[in-house]
């Protein structure tokens, strides 16, 4: 069945890590699209200078992909709404929309690797942007994203190897962290008081 992977979480999650790691070998999905590797291929010295252009082409890139029924993944923070009318178009065209959400234990963990990263020779997101993208993703996976698609996992990759905190459907949920799981709902419930 084409399948479409939301890879999703927080800058410096290790969405990209994880996604080299899952995708080829566990899912079979040989598509993956990220903005981020999209800039460094247009600007590998400067890829914030080329962002906007990049995320042109990953949107159409999206489609084209879309449009050949390819299985295929893509990295976001979800710190947008804008992938839940595509996750609604995929759906329609009888695409199995899945999420994993790799999350972190604060936003100053979130900024602590993105430095790591950048020391490493990675791109830089400014400190504010990590800070906000951090919060606004987790507020859209629980009130937008998690029931908008068919599965959803929500992993805790604060260590490695991360850890399942609860998996689940729009409208099931199956928690493995009885501790992180109901903390986080209390503070980024859905608008509709599911959790």
């Amino acid at each position: 069945m084409k399948t479409l992977y939301l890879l999703a979480g927080c800058n410096g999650a290790g969405k990209t890590t994880a996604a080299y790691a899952l995708l080829p070998n566990l899912l079979d999905c040989r598509e993956f699209v990220n903005a981020d590797e999209i800039a460094r291929g247009l600007s590998p010295f400067r890829p914030e200078t080329v962002s906007v252009q990049a995320g042109r082409l990953m949107l159409t890139r999206l489609q084209e992909l879309l449009a050949a029924g390819e299985t295929f993944a893509l990295e976001t923070t979800l710190a947008t709404r804008i992938y839940l009318p595509f996750i609604e178009q995929a759906r329609a065209q009888g695409y199995a929309v899945h999420l994993l959400f790799f999350w972190l234990s604060s936003a100053d963990q979130a900024v602590a690797r993105v430095k790591i990263r950048v020391r490493e020779g990675g791109h830089n997101i400014p400190e504010p942007v990590i800070r906000r993208r951090y919060e606004t993703g987790l507020r859209y996976f629980f009130s937008r994203y998690r029931t908008a698609v068919d599965t959803w996992l929500f992993v805790d990759n604060t260590t490695t190897p991360g850890k399942v905190v609860a998996e689940g459907t729009p409208d099931e949920i199956l928690v493995s962290n009885a501790e992180i799981w109901p903390r986080l709902t209390t503070i980024y419930h859905d608008e509709a008081g599911r959790y």
